[in-house]
């Protein structure tokens, strides 16, 4: 017989506050955060809670017990997953779509094959030193379906994202680092706490302003460079009144030599 998944747990994932933050927790310890349908499921949920919550300004994702952030999907229950598989909003919970407000990825441990996909969802990835990351599932014939083949390319370059894609080689923090797939290291543990006060860095920003940008660069990506010129002058009109009163506190001396949020 089979060894069979345990069963749908609702507490597979955690949505809570942290300041201006809502952090999502995966927290399936016992396969080492790998998610099956159910807890998909739940982090669409999660998702879904987030858009709505306009206090909310950030998302931080991360996974439970410091081990592993996600090893990806979980192979000992695939038919969980078959009425995923052509969901609007992905396999794995929310890959496929794209939200409206930032996100962080705080890892720890293994960020593997689906678990990668979600890392890369996020616009941003705060990474301990002693994390590994990569596409296993090369090795075994499992597919990227989360968004692994279109996002990671636009991170790194081609060049190197096909290395990852097609060798299924996982690699260290550093050079995750070195390659521009991550935002910044740190010391075993202090993953959360980075990306908790990065999250409330940018919280503090005007937001109107920041979100505009947000969205050019990301729908702009991969247009040709009038067109895309063009989609980022249309928010000029919407957020003007917001950047004349920024200008006006900046000539008043607000902000001169000041640093970013990631600072």
């Amino acid at each position: 017989m089979s060894e069979q998944p345990p069963p749908a747990d609702a507490t597979a994932v955690r949505y809570e506050r942290r300041g201006a933050a809502a952090l999502v927790t995966i927290d399936r310890q016992h396969r080492r955060n790998a998610v099956d349908g159910p807890t998909a499921a739940l982090l669409h949920d999660a998702y879904q809670r987030f858009e709505a919550d306009d206090e909310a300004r950030v998302m931080v994702l991360t996974g439970a017990g410091g081990v592993s952030f996600c090893a990806g999907a979980d192979l000992k229950a695939t038919e969980t997953f078959v009425a995923r598989l052509m969901s609007e909003e992905g396999p794995m919970g929310f890959t496929r779509l794209t939200p409206s407000k930032p996100t962080i990825a705080a890892i720890s441990g293994f960020a593997l094959a689906g678990g990668l996909e979600l890392a890369l969802w996020c616009d941003l990835r705060i990474a301990t030193e002693d994390s590994t990351l990569g596409y296993p599932e090369r090795r075994w014939g499992v597919p990227l379906i989360d968004g692994g083949t279109q996002r990671l390319p636009r991170i790194v370059g081609l060049g190197r994202a096909l290395d990852l894609i097609l060798t299924g080689r996982m690699i260290a923090a550093q050079e995750a680092l070195a390659m521009g797939m991550l935002t910044e290291v740190v010391a075993p543990g202090a993953h959360l706490q980075r990306a908790l006060a990065l999250a409330e860095g940018l919280a503090g920003f005007p937001q109107r302003t920041m979100l505009a940008d947000r969205r050019a660069a990301i729908e702009g990506f991969g247009m040709p460079l009038q067109q895309a010129l063009a989609l980022e002058a249309k928010a000029g009109p919407e957020v003007f009144e917001d950047g004349a009163r920024g200008a006006q506190r900046f000539a008043a001396g607000e902000g001169r030599g000041g640093a970013g949020a990631g600072a």
